[in-house]
């Protein structure tokens, strides 16, 4: 055995008593919680870069899989060996996790510019429908590097959901309304979800009507016209459109909601967008505009997806002041980031996370 058939082995069994002893500690959290979707590794061991999430009933591993992905490493590594590398791991989980092999998905995660962390990688199509907080969502594990789910929102989405009844809630970069589906199981009025994909706003009808929820299917014309009145008859409502655009329409119309969730992507430079997105470079306008939609007492949820740019709540909110002058008087920015770090997350880097109240 050649030295560098020796290292992948030596990590293998690394990986392999780092993934049980994460899964021991892990288990009775998830049963308890009824978690369907979990952290299980994050780069716990520098020499294996990969992240793995795990999806399924603990108790039932025959059923559950996982997915996960291998971080771009700081040096270039032959493609053949990485494939050598990768087929390695995935039987090391496999083989202790006691999953089959054929539901352990591993890819590569690059730093994107661009949303193509969301665009489709194969046709494997291999989906399951999991559970969290007492709903059900569907993920496809097998043909994005990103499943539908973030399990790192999990306890944000139950921070909405607590906030929600009777109240009117703005998703905005809804992706598969995971957020939207939350508000309605919390009671909200209504929960407008906004995206350009169709296949994410298909997928997110598909989440509504998985929890007993209908959802209507709009595109933005529609849904400022009012147009289709079929379409408009539900509650909440699924409307293809670039975001930005959409805010300007909305403060046009002067709509208002209590509630906006600002879940944006680090970059996105979409062909069907009117301009690219930048998340360090609009942020702040981008959350203004939100604020001049906000009710009276009207509070918005902010996810800040990008490890480039140290964000607190202190320069965020003097940021906005600038922005707002003369009407900020009673602005206020909290860092929620500490109070969302569920148990498979503690210790491991999450996106920060603020409340924004005006």
């Amino acid at each position: 055995m050649c030295y560098a058939q020796e290292k992948t082995q030596a990590q293998a069994e690394m990986f392999a008593n780092r993934l049980q002893k994460r899964f021991r500690h892990l288990k009775k959290w998830a049963q308890r919680t009824g978690a369907g979707a979990f952290r299980l590794y994050d780069r716990d061991i520098p020499e294996i870069p990969l992240v793995l999430d795990y999806y399924g009933d603990v108790c039932l591993p025959q059923e559950a899989a996982v997915s996960g992905a291998l971080y771009k490493r700081p040096y270039e590594k032959d493609e053949d060996d990485e494939e050598q590398w990768l087929s390695a791991m995935k039987d090391s989980a496999a083989r202790t996790l006691g999953i089959s092999l054929e539901r352990v998905f591993l890819k590569q995660r690059q730093r994107q510019r661009g949303a193509s962390q969301y665009e489709k990688m194969g046709g494997t199509q291999f989906t399951k429908i999991i559970s969290e907080g007492g709903l059900a969502f569907k993920v496809n594990l097998s043909d994005y590097l990103d499943t539908g789910l973030f399990p790192d929102r999990r306890l944000l989405r139950a921070m909405v959901r607590a906030e929600a009844a009777g109240k009117k809630v703005l998703n905005l970069f809804s992706y598969t309304g995971s957020f939207s589906v939350y508000a309605a199981s919390g009671g909200a009025l209504s929960a407008d979800s906004i995206d350009l994909s169709n296949i994410y706003l298909s997928w997110a009808c598909e989440n509504f009507s998985l929890n007993g929820f209908s959802a209507s299917l709009l595109q933005q014309w529609d849904f400022f016209s009012g147009g289709n009145q079929a379409g408009r008859k539900s509650a909440h409502k699924l409307i293809r459109a670039d975001v930005l655009d959409f805010l300007e329409k909305a403060a046009a119309s002067k709509m208002r909601w209590d509630i906006i969730i600002l879940d944006p992507p680090a970059f996105s430079n979409s062909k069907k967008m009117t301009g690219s997105f930048d998340l360090n470079r609009d942020m702040t306008g981008l959350v203004a505009s939100c604020m001049g939609l906000l009710a009276g007492g009207g509070k918005i949820f902010l996810s800040v997806n990008t490890r480039r740019q140290a964000v607190t709540a202190t320069g965020l909110e003097a940021e906005l002041r600038v922005r707002l002058a003369p009407h900020s008087d009673n602005l206020r920015v909290t860092d929620l980031s500490g109070k969302i770090i569920d148990e498979d997350f503690k210790g491991k880097k999450t996106p920060k996370s603020f409340l924004i109240t005006l």
